[in-house]
């Protein structure tokens, strides 16, 4: 047995144990085995001879050979290009190893067929002298001046004229053949009028037809598809069938078929035709022997002939130019310069290759309602687009139209891959300016649709990402400006930064868009929290360009961009531009979330980068040179880089502990405010610019409790600051750089504003430590800073505050100061608020400071004329009395946010420069924190509410619907928001202290309950306080105790009507009393600590939002741990926050029903939750019906109805059912009525259908026939409401019929909304029929419907009007049916109905006769129909 090679073992074994296996001819172990090709059909199938081919061409037949070759469809698939190798020896003969490979010549030759040369010309060549024949130069031949155009060269037309002019040599002479037609008989062709009425065809000549017309083959047939001689036999015989047809009719009828089959052809098939018709002609000219070439004779008779050719399609003729009328398009007159022989290549010119130098036609001004394609400068502006702008501008390089300035978006994409870095660089700079251009609106007026969102669909964002791989410094510098350009807005950074010291200014939403379209895709999921999780999982798998469809920012940080940002500000260290705008677009990226954030400090080196080489503490003094070119910003300190790091540091406290420990950032901050900027060496503003953004940074810093210990370093700067104030106010307001300094003082107050919140819990947190066990687990320590080091603040803040406020009256003096003014007031309302919880500190020297700066600068400030002024700015500078304020911008795209406000914020706007909102709201907080410490004081500060602009304000303010949720809107209504609770905060002391306040009580109430539906994601303490204090005071609703009730129930008696039908609904609550609505108010006013309580419980989900929230508030620095808000898809509350409870146990139950288990844990106190829910609706709905008004009356409707649908026989209670009573009666008045639309799309529901069903199978299981729940089963059975819940009511649920007992006196809705106008539904009107004569419907069971469906058929089957004949035979069929009831009475109601009627005992009134009309009809059905003829159809 041979044994298998083994290691070590040479190639001499391997020939050896080769050997030694052929010696011992032994069968191998493996066989191969050749599987037959697929695709080459049965392998073994012999083929049958190929017969002889019956024609005089010579063939030559191989043996086995196919006629027809292997078929290359599909192709056969790749094979490894070495499969076939062999081992080949030294000694293998070539020529056997070439036979034995070579299989068959089938794999070189094919069919050899001889080529036809019967038609062929055949021309001796010409003698000469020469043993061989002369080569050819095309200078020999004659130079014609112009060369004919179309596709060929100067050489191939020379050889073709020298072959011409040797056939017009050699050919012997002929007899001339020359075809003088005028046209050609193809369809669809017609000559001009005058020559077709000549000669109509071609072969027409002295009246007969066809004499020449024999001599030329077909034009159009050739038979090239139909083999080599049968398929010109074929075309022959046709053609020769086509002249014989031609011969036999007349001119007239020639011509008449002409008109038709261009009338009937497509112009493009006419085209064609024409353009053969050429073609065949030129080169039947070519092939005759002596016949002489295009440009003598036959090219007269061409021109001839093509002229006047025209092709007729819709009324429209448009000219068909031969090959000479292009050739004259263009002579040497049109060129902008003369050729001329010495240059060289021009001897002979080929004028349509000189079209390009040509002078470009004017642009015409396109008279069309279709758009026209956008053109843009180089400097980004939209060119018009009958301008006519001279070519040297460099605006016409480009192929479609050519005569229009400027290049489209396609083609700037397109210039963008250009290899040529200039052209590279130029596209990405224009493109920059058009996406600059188009965010600041100037193509909103003159472009249809977005040009931000065209950009972003057509890949814009990651050609830019591609551009910043470039190794070019400048395709760099202009990938990054375009980038810039689409990601930041300078506006938006302005204005956050003035609002950064505004009340709660430092706390913003995060720029993450709404994902909306992330959120359907993922509608399917149960629920919310599973989904968010899965999304972001998601996120990592979709592709880049999948995630930046809906949020541009997250898109790119999964294209690793802040790689690219880091190895550019490393390593190719670009201009001071391009830093500037890498940091912008790193400021932009840390304000989209804290995720970002953290992805911006966890790249590697980027931010240690940043710091060393923007953020030294020494560089070169020659920067602060006035004439000194900055080339490099590596090394100098730079303010954008410290914004960088401040906005950063708002992304959560962690990151900011971080960033100053790790990085090193402490002893950059005491660097960089230590030193007074004008000893910094960097020009004035910049150094102003770069300590402001310190103070910022140190600010976010002590937002969180951090770096307090610098305080204590710094102590002597700050106070030095504090002690230039006075003289910055009053000496240095003439300055250029006073804005500046301005801005910088406000960041030193709002500094000290969060040191002093810090050190205002000191006491309580060192108690807290102090009083802790050792298993109470970790403490919180005591910031650095005590309440001690920062009492000495405020003589300086106090001071500065007077001096301020003597200024209000000179109004640019006053804008100017206004932030210092606002942060000074702001600093003075937080050390008042912290005062009193102090220990160390007396409170009645706290009262004495309160009641000193009450009597010496707010009651003196109050009166002052230019306060009214401010008051009276209130509502023209509101967002909410004027929504279009923050409307977005035109080229708002969803994927990237924005504060919309690119250009500037209008100066009567909330973030205007006249806007009164922040000084106002700062001066309301401080009096609400004097008034909460000295309640003494309260009676002092009742002139604010008096304000008439206020009042007026507050009017117009809460009843208009609020502008939607965007991030414009959600950044200032929430400033907005804070006014609105400090005014209401003030009012809740005043209303239990003032006697006057009763006049203002209504309004606040209204403003507070319009405020707790529209208060956003963040201001949960808000809505905490004002559910606490103001929504449920009875203080705020002076009806109450007023003669409310008493004139609600003298209102019902004067207006009798549904409240009074519903009050005789009887129940099984029959020992529960009958109360009027009156007396509900009564009871529900006196409940209302109840209610509140009980809606408190119900909140309770917004419990850790709420911990968030009251820690920003109450300003424990602490527990902070972000200045990111939470994201904004909504207001905290729905609009239908009233009925909450309602809904919330609805919830519960149909969520535990989708299950498949039943709810068993409903609360113990369900009865009372649910008729506390009922009190506050009613109540509201009475006294508040205006709160209410954004929520529809059929959502009213829907939410009332889960009373039903909640804890079974819930409705059966007393109390529950007379509430829901007095709402039901309320909901059918005939105002609400007519508003009523069940078909609109409801919140929170799939549909109304659906709940309609669940309710009916409510009422089949557990109504008991109740009467109120009866009148909430037939109020969607109107007649306007959709006919799908009468179907429902007649067809699976028929069982409700018997159960639905209530009364025709006890229905709150006229009986004419559900008989009128006459049912045309042929379906529902059978259903009625069948219900009817069956018996399932009956007037004792269910008088309403039994009302409604005898009305409905009654006017069905005397209706005598035209309709369908399906209709028209159900009709008769149903009158038939009717004359023949055994049934006397319902006979007679449905052939004698008149009018619905609810006094009578039955509903309705009755003929004592039929009318005339009716009669007649009825006699005529029965005559022509009797009974055993009759085929109706079961209705």
């Amino acid at each position: 047995m041979l044994s298998r090679p083994k290691p070590g073992e040479s190639e001499a074994d391997l020939l050896r144990f080769q050997n030694q296996f052929l010696a011992a001819k032994t069968s191998p172990a493996v066989k191969v085995v050749r599987k037959a090709d697929k695709r080459s059909g049965a392998g073994d199938c012999v083929e049958e001879e190929t017969p002889p081919l019956h024609n005089s061409k010579d063939v030559v037949i191989l043996d086995d050979f196919p006629d027809a070759l292997p078929t290359l469809s599909p192709a056969p698939p790749k094979k490894f290009k070495f499969k076939n190798t062999s081992v080949h020896f030294e000694d293998e003969d070539p020529e056997e190893r070439l036979e034995h490979h070579d299989r068959h010549i089938t794999a070189v030759f094919s069919k050899i067929i001889e080529r036809d040369t019967s038609t062929a010309a055949v021309t001796m060549p010409r003698p000469t002298g020469d043993p061989f024949p002369r080569a050819f130069h095309r200078s020999e031949i004659k130079n014609e001046g112009k060369v004919e155009s179309g596709g060929k060269s100067i050489f191939a037309q020379k050889i073709a004229a020298k072959r011409a002019a040797e056939k017009s040599v050699t050919a012997p002479p002929a007899v001339e053949t020359r075809h003088t037609h005028k046209s050609l008989a193809v369809p669809g062709v017609t000559c001009s009028p005058d020559s077709t009425e000549k000669e109509p065809l071609h072969s027409a000549k002295n009246g007969k037809v066809g004499e020449d017309v024999s001599t030329l083959r077909p034009r159009i047939i050739t038979g090239e598809g139909l083999g080599s001689l049968g398929g010109e036999q074929e075309a022959l015989a046709i053609h020769k069938e086509n002249l014989q047809k031609l011969r036999s009719m007349t001119q007239e009828e020639i011509l008449q078929e002409q008109r038709k089959l261009l009338v009937e052809l497509d112009p493009s098939l006419v085209a064609f035709l024409t353009s053969r018709h050429g073609v065949d002609e030129d080169q039947e000219r070519r092939e005759k022997p002596g016949h002489p070439e295009v440009g003598t004779e036959s090219q007269h008779d061409a021109e001839e002939t093509s002229e006047g050719f025209s092709v007729e399609a819709s009324g429209t003729e448009v000219s068909v130019k031969t090959e000479e009328d292009k050739k004259m398009e263009i002579t040497e007159v049109d060129l902008p310069i003369k050729p001329r022989k010495e240059w060289i290549h021009m001897d002979n010119l080929e004028l349509d290759k000189l079209q390009w130098i040509k002078d470009l036609p004017r642009p015409r001004q396109r008279r069309t309602k279709k758009g026209m394609q956008a053109r843009f400068s180089l400097k980004g502006e939209l060119i018009p687009p009958d301008a006519d702008l001279p070519t040297h501008l460099g605006l016409h390089h480009h192929g479609e139209e050519a005569e229009r300035a400027g290049y489209s978006l396609q083609e700037l994409f397109h210039l963008c891959r250009s290899h040529v870095i200039q052209q590279r660089t130029l596209a990405l700079q224009v493109l920059g300016r058009i996406v600059q251009k188009a965010k600041a609106g100037e193509f909103a007026s003159s472009l249809k649709g977005s040009v931000l969102r065209l950009l972003l669909d057509a890949g814009f964002l990651f050609l830019l990402r591609f551009s910043l791989d470039d190794t070019v410094d400048n395709v760099i510098a202009a990938s990054v400006r375009a980038l810039h350009a689409l990601l930041v807005s300078p506006e938006d950074e302005e204005y956050l930064d003035q609002t950064f010291s505004w009340y709660q200014g430092m706390a913003v939403f995060p720029f993450t868009p709404n994902n909306e379209e992330e959120e359907e895709e993922d509608e399917e999921e149960e629920i919310t929290s599973v989904r968010k999780t899965e999304g972001k999982k998601s996120d990592e798998n979709k592709p880049d360009p999948v995630v930046a469809r809906y949020d541009v920012i997250k898109g790119l940080l999964k294209t690793q961009i802040l790689h690219r940002l880091r190895y550019i500000l490393e390593v190719v260290r670009p201009v001071p531009a391009v830093v500037l705008d890498i940091l912008d677009i790193l400021t932009r990226v840390a304000r989209h979330s804290s995720e970002a954030c953290s992805q911006l400090l966890a790249c590697p080196r980027l931010i240690e980068t940043i710091i060393r080489e923007f953020l030294p503490t020494q560089w070169d003094p020659q920067v602060a040179d006035p004439g000194h070119l900055l080339t490099s910003l590596h090394g100098v300190a730079c303010a954008t880089a410290m914004k960088l790091i401040r906005v950063l540091a708002s992304g959560g406290r962690n990151a900011a502990a971080r960033l100053l420990n790790k990085c090193e950032l402490k002893s950059r901050l005491s660097r960089f405010i230590a030193e007074d900027p004008q000893d910094l060496p960097l020009c004035r503003e910049e150094s102003i610019r770069l300590s402001t953004e310190a103070f910022r940074l140190w600010a976010v810093a002590a937002g969180y409790g951090q770096s307090c210990e610098l305080y204590r370093d710094l102590y002597p700067v700050l106070v030095k600051i504090l002690q230039s104030l006075p003289h910055l106010l009053s000496e240095c307001q003439e300055e250029p750089t006073f804005p500046l300094d301005i801005q910088r003082a406000t960041a030193v107050v709002t500094l000290l504003t969060h040191v002093t919140q810090t050190a205002g819990y000191t006491a309580e947190l060192q108690a807290q430590l102090s009083s802790s066990g050792p298993g109470e687990g970790e403490q919180i320590p005591p910031p650095p800073v005590n309440w001690s080091q920062v009492s000495g603040l405020r003589p300086f803040l106090e001071t500065n505050l007077r001096q301020s406020i003597q200024e209000i009256s000179q109004m640019e003096t006053w804008q100017a100061l206004q932030p210092l003014t606002t942060a000074s007031i702001i600093y003075l309302g937080v050390y008042y608020g912290l005062c009193s919880r102090q220990p160390s500190i007396n409170p009645v020297d706290c009262l004495e400071e309160v009641e000193c700066l009450t009597s010496e600068v707010l009651l003196p400030l109050l009166s002052q004329p230019a306060m009214h002024s401010m008051w009276d700015l209130l509502r023209p500078c509101s967002a909410l009395c004027n929504p279009l304020s923050c409307s977005p911008t035109p080229e708002r795209v969803p994927s990237i946010v924005s504060l919309s406000c690119t250009g500037g914020k209008p100066l009567m706007s909330l973030a205007g420069s006249k806007s009164p909102f922040p000084f106002l709201t700062a001066l309301l907080f401080l009096t609400n924190n004097i008034t909460h410490i000295h309640k003494g004081l309260v009676s002092k500060y009742t002139s604010v509410l008096d304000f008439k602009g206020l009042k007026d304000y507050l009017l117009h303010s809460w009843p208009t619907s609020p502008p939607s949720i965007t991030p414009s809107s959600a950044w200032i209504l929430r400033h907005e928001y804070h006014l609105q609770y400090f005014v209401l905060a003030l009012a809740q002391k005043m209303a239990g202290t003032c006697p006057d306040y009763t006049q203002h009580a209504s309004l606040h109430h209204c403003v507070a309950m319009a405020l707790l539906s529209r208060l956003l994601p963040g201001s949960e303490h808000l809505a905490h306080e004002l559910l606490l204090g103001v929504a449920f005071n009875p203080e705020f609703i002076p009806e109450g105790k007023a003669g409310g009730p008493e004139a609600t129930d003298f209102s019902d008696i004067l207006h009798l009507g549904p409240s009074a039908k519903l009050a005789q609904l009887g129940s099984a609550a029959a020992g529960f009393p009958k109360l009027r609505r009156g007396a509900l108010l009564a009871e529900s006013y006196q409940h209302l600590p109840l209610i509140r309580a009980c809606y408190l419980s119900q909140f309770a989900h917004l419990e850790p939002a709420l911990a968030r929230s009251q820690v920003a508030y109450q300003g424990r620095t602490y527990l902070v741990q972000s200045m990111l808000l939470p994201e904004v898809k909504g207001p905290i509350l729905p609009s239908d926050w009233p009925f909450f409870p309602l809904i919330s146990l609805y919830n519960k139950v149909t969520g535990a029903e989708t299950q498949g288990s039943v709810l068993n844990s409903l609360p113990p106190d369900l009865v009372n939750i649910v008729t506390r829910n009922l009190q506050w609706v009613l109540l509201l709905e009475t006294w508040r019906a205006r709160v209410l008004q954004n929520i529809s009356a059929a959502a009213k409707l829907a939410r009332l109805m889960c009373v039903f649908l909640t804890g079974g026989d819930l409705f059966l209670e007393g109390p529950v059912h007379c509430y829901t009573a007095a709402l039901l009666a309320l909901y059918c008045q005939p105002k609400v009525l007519d508003s009523l639309e069940l078909d609109a799309p409801l919140p929170g529901l799939a549909s109304f259908h659906d709940l309609y069903i669940s309710l009916l199978e409510q009422f089949e299981g557990v109504s008991f026939g109740d009467p109120l729940f009866g009148a909430f089963v037939l109020l969607p059975l109107q007649r306007r409401f959709s006919i799908q819940l009468r179907l429902a009511v007649f067809g699976e649920h028929m069982s409700t019929l018997r159960a639905l007992g209530v009364s025709l006196k006890q229905v709150p809705v006229p009986l004419e909304r559900y008989t009128s106008p006459p049912e045309e539904n042929l379906n529902l009107l059978r259903q009625y029929f069948r219900s009817l004569v069956t018996g399932a419907l009956r007037h004792i069971w269910c008088p309403v419907l039994y009302v409604v469906a005898v009305a409905h058929v009654n006017s069905f089957i005397f209706s005598q009007d035209s309709t369908t004949q399906e209709a028209d035979t159900a009709r008769k069929s149903m009158l038939w049916k009717t004359w023949l009831l055994v049934d006397e009475v319902l006979k007679k109601h449905l052939l004698y109905y008149k009018l619905p009627n609810t006094e009578s005992p039955m509903g309705f009134d009755l003929y004592k006769q039929l009318p005339p009309i009716r009669l007649k009809y009825l006699e005529t059905v029965i005559k022509s129909k009797p009974m055993e003829n009759m085929q109706m159809s079961e209705p």
